[in-house]
C-alpha cells in the first residue's frame, strides 16, 4: 500500500520558503540544512509527511489545483493561527470563491503559494 511521503511546492526563494514553513509547521530540514535549489522539511517531533521545496520560476496559480489545508481545532484557534502565520510572512488572499459561511481562510506563503486554515469544528467540515 502507498503512503503520502512528501508534498512538493515550488519556491522562487527556497531559503525564505523553508524559514516560513519551518516556523509555521514546526518542521526542520531533513538533512540538517537548507539548500538553495531543493530542501525537504520534516516534522521536528513526531510523524507526518515531509514538505519539499524546490526552486521554481513557474508563476504561482491564482486558483491552484493543489494546495495545503491546515486544520485548527476550533474558530478561536483558527483566528489565532491565521494571525500567527501572517506575522511569519503569510498574506491574506482576496479569495473570490468563499461560500456564504466558510470554514476556511485562504492565505499565501512567502512565495505566493495558496493554502487554507480550516476551522475543524465548523459544521460540515470533514477532517
Amino acid at each position: 500500500m502507498l503512503t503520502l511521503g512528501t508534498i512538493v511546492m515550488g519556491a522562487a526563494d527556497v531559503r525564505r520558503a523553508a524559514a516560513f514553513w519551518s516556523r509555521a509547521l514546526d518542521y526542520a530540514p531533513r538533512d540538517g540544512e537548507v539548500q538553495d535549489l531543493w530542501t525537504v522539511l520534516v516534522p521536528a517531533t513526531g510523524g507526518g509527511p515531509g514538505l519539499a521545496l524546490g526552486l521554481s520560476v513557474t508563476p504561482v496559480q491564482e486558483h491552484p489545483r493543489v494546495h495545503l489545508d491546515l486544520y485548527a481545532p476550533d474558530a478561536a484557534e483558527q483566528q489565532a493561527e491565521v494571525a500567527r502565520l501572517v506575522a511569519l510572512g503569510a498574506r491574506h488572499v482576496d479569495w473570490d470563491s468563499y461560500p456564504e459561511d466558510p470554514d476556511f481562510v485562504v492565505l499565501s506563503d512567502t512565495e505566493g503559494n495558496r493554502f487554507c486554515v480550516i476551522d475543524a469544528s465548523h459544521p460540515g467540515t470533514s477532517t
